[in-house]
């Protein structure tokens, strides 16, 4: 059986490696289906419960951790990156060429 989308986006945010981040735009191109950043951004709020699915390293395309009202306290979004050596000011990622993470199309 093939794997729904939101498995499908699940399986691309856990290749975002440590220290880096991707957008939510990145993974619906990536993914090729013509589903929009909504749609993953969808799949990624119904994933806050799933442990093994980096969720913190996605953002938007401008680096704004758009998410972060999905995570528990209020920083803990923030935290998570920094903790990974990504800078955060303002709730928006520093120097998001830097760490920004280009899926491969699956």
């Amino acid at each position: 059986m093939e794997p729904n989308f939101f498995e499908r986006v699940y399986a691309v945010a856990r290749q975002i490696p440590y220290g880096k981040v991707t957008s939510y735009g990145a993974i619906a191109k990536a993914l090729g289906t013509g589903r929009s950043a909504r749609m993953v951004g969808w799949a990624m709020n119904a994933s806050h419960n799933t442990e093994d699915i980096p969720a913190h390293r996605v953002v938007n395309r401008q680096g704004l951790l758009t998410g972060k009202h999905h995570f528990d306290g209020t920083n803990l979004m923030q935290e998570l990156l920094e903790n990974e050596g990504v800078k955060v000011v303002d709730h928006q990622i520093v120097d998001m060429e830097k760490h920004f993470w280009q899926p491969e199309i699956q």
